[in-house]
């Protein structure tokens, strides 16, 4: 069943009386149900970013020249969407996250008086299970952070980042959108505001903290050119980072470095877990540094590294 949220304050006065709901109904509600996930859900810029993408990829196929007109939305026609999206190749995982956000969409509704009933309520999402997260070897972690060839400005940064990232474990936009009041080179933490806006400290390796110092001294100064910013990363604009462009960047980054696996920022974020683990540390502080609300998200990494032993005991046992 799916939770129920208490009702909504003030904000969101009813729109409609009870009636059926036809299909173009449905668009003018959508930015105040995107507002209240942001106001009073409180939920990540991300999460309500990719709700509103969901949605609008349902109201398209609703829009669609060839779709049938409905007197209203319901169970036929949800269902009718998630077979289009299969046949579009969408995944489990995504397909998942559309179906919970059409379900809190719909008890938005039901909220406003809009709807009297949620025409989800029968429908069962997909399985997806638990996908083990990649990570880097050790190996492969101290070719990406070798010191850059060059001085630069942008290697400055591009090293200090990558080194604060598996250092610390952020997401990645955590890392982009970290201000300079966030780093405390001289007790060697961050302080980070993440998911659902809850702060946690994360402590950083002592090398971490030599790339971003020098990363301050060479480099930040000259990217800005005397332009202030609160952010301790910036862009050769002098203008915030952003999560994409940082993609980009450490790929290119690995390419350069011989490394032919496909990285993300978040493979090392899964590195910095992993490592961390195998070394000994206990899972409840490792989910403190991650920020992770339910330690079983975080006791995946414990089955990356028995995977990891397996593989050893089937390559070097003599009966394996």
């Amino acid at each position: 069943m799916p939770q129920r949220h208490p009702p909504l304050g003030p904000l969101f006065s009813p729109l409609f009386v009870h009636t059926p709901l036809h299909a173009t109904a449905l668009a003018p509600h959508l930015s105040d149900f995107l507002r209240y996930l942001t106001i009073q859900r409180r939920l990540a810029k991300n999460t309500v970013a990719a709700y509103g993408a969901d949605l609008r990829a349902f109201l398209r196929f609703l829009a669609r020249p060839a779709a049938p007109l409905r007197e209203k939305v319901g169970k036929e026609e949800v269902q009718q969407f998630f077979q289009h999206c299969h046949q579009q190749r969408i995944s489990a995982r995504s397909n998942a996250r559309r179906l919970a956000a059409l379900r809190a969409f719909f008890l938005f509704l039901e909220h406003q008086g809009v709807l009297t009933a949620n025409p989800l309520d029968e429908i069962d999402g997909p399985k997806i299970g638990r996908s083990l997260p990649k990570a880097l070897t050790v190996a492969e972690v101290d070719t990406l952070l070798r010191p850059p060839a060059s001085s630069s400005p942008l290697a400055l940064r591009n090293s200090a980042m990558l080194h604060l990232l598996y250092a610390s474990g952020l997401r990645v936009s955590e890392l982009v959108t970290l201000p300079m009041s966030g780093c405390n080179l001289n007790s060697g933490h961050l302080r980070i505001l993440g998911k659902g806006n809850k702060e946690r400290v994360v402590p950083f390796s002592a090398i971490a903290g030599e790339r971003v110092r020098e990363y301050l001294a060479r480099g930040r100064p000259l990217l800005l050119k005397g332009k202030p910013s609160p952010m301790l990363f910036c862009s050769n604009r002098g203008g915030a980072m952003t999560r994409v462009r940082f993609w980009q960047i450490i790929r290119q980054i690995a390419l350069a470095a011989g490394i032919t696996k496909t990285i993300s920022p978040h493979m090392l974020r899964h590195s910095f877990a992993t490592h961390l683990l195998a070394g000994g540390a206990d899972l409840r502080s490792v989910q403190m540094m991650l920020g992770h609300t339910d330690i079983a998200t975080t006791q995946i990494y414990t089955h990356v590294d028995a995977d990891r032993l397996k593989t050893i005991h089937r390559r070097f046992h003599p009966r394996g």
